[in-house]
């Protein structure tokens, strides 16, 4: 992995950086966002009742003397959040240049140093057929440098069962948090049972679908011999208008099939070819739709 991502001018920009959950993530160690527990934060939230073993610091002796009344003081706790960055490393990721595979790779070892950065905890997931690799979520700045040997030493290979790797990754993760998976969605299993274990364990997924320039307007003309990247089936393809047209009438099928799944089920869809840049991805598309700020 290089680490021209981390050139000054493009650091400083992630420095500034957020991470965005719509929903409230019960964290495992006091971080810089608001949580929903209640105890013995700075920011003062509300009042409640005294109850037995309730810890007696926190009555509000004030009350007690005007009224007669126990009631303890509730204050809002700052919580970190957990980022599961999950990545697709099946054999089809290898395709374009840079391959696909290496492009997600770069984003997501700039969207941990912003969630490491800002004092959340930053978790891997590798997938193929299965669930290839977990790492346990990490905190602290210096901790980008496990991010990167992890990401640096990614071994492409094999098929994809998506629908399997997630499901796996929902029931191993002990954290929900923020889910950003990068795939190319080139699985015939489909995707959407995967992303369903994650919203069922209470993971806020976004999905970022990576696909390379050739594959959006693929350049080649006339008989093929083409190799299927994961199978190793060969077919012979006669490249005409109406198969290219019928390629990019199924590619469209695809892509509006993860767009319909992912607004009805409250999860974000972002589209990226390795074309852009993927500061590009980081500092402009993802704050445009919110996963970022």
């Amino acid at each position: 992995m290089p680490r021209s991502i981390f050139q000054p001018e493009f650091r400083r920009k992630l420095e500034i950086l957020n991470l965005v959950s719509r929903k409230h993530m019960r964290g495992r160690g006091k971080g810089e966002r608001r949580g929903p527990k209640r105890g013995s934060g700075v920011e003062f939230h509300d009042f409640r009742p005294y109850a037995a073993g309730d810890d007696l610091r926190y009555l509000d002796w004030n009350i007690f003397s005007r009224l007669d009344r126990l009631v303890l003081k509730l204050f809002i706790e700052e919580e970190d959040l957990c980022l599961h960055l999950l990545l697709d490393a099946s054999r089809s990721m290898v395709f374009g240049e840079p391959s696909k595979l290496t492009y997600a790779a770069r984003a997501a070892v700039a969207l941990s140093y912003v969630a490491l950065y800002s004092h959340e905890r930053a978790a891997l997931g590798i997938l193929g057929e299965g669930l290839s690799s977990i790492s346990r979520p990490v905190r602290g700045r210096s901790q980008i440098f496990t991010v990167l040997e992890h990401l640096g030493g990614l071994t492409p290979g094999g098929r994809t069962n998506l629908n399997l790797a997630l499901t796996a990754y929902a029931r191993t993760a002990r954290s929900p948090g923020l889910a950003i998976l990068f795939t190319d969605l080139l699985d015939a299993g489909g995707f959407e049972a995967g992303l369903a274990a994650l919203l069922g364990r209470g993971f806020e997924p976004v999905l970022i679908h990576v696909l390379a320039p050739a594959e959006l307007d693929p350049p080649l003309r006339g008989d093929l011999l083409l190799t299927d990247a994961e199978t190793g089936e060969r077919r012979e393809v006669a490249l005409t208008p109406t198969t290219r047209q019928g390629y990019l009438e199924n590619l469209r099928d695809l892509c509006n099939r993860a767009e319909d799944f992912c607004r009805r089920s409250g999860v974000d869809y972002f589209r990226v070819s390795t074309a852009l840049p993927f500061e590009d991805l980081i500092l402009t598309h993802l704050v445009r739709g919110g996963v970022l700020a």
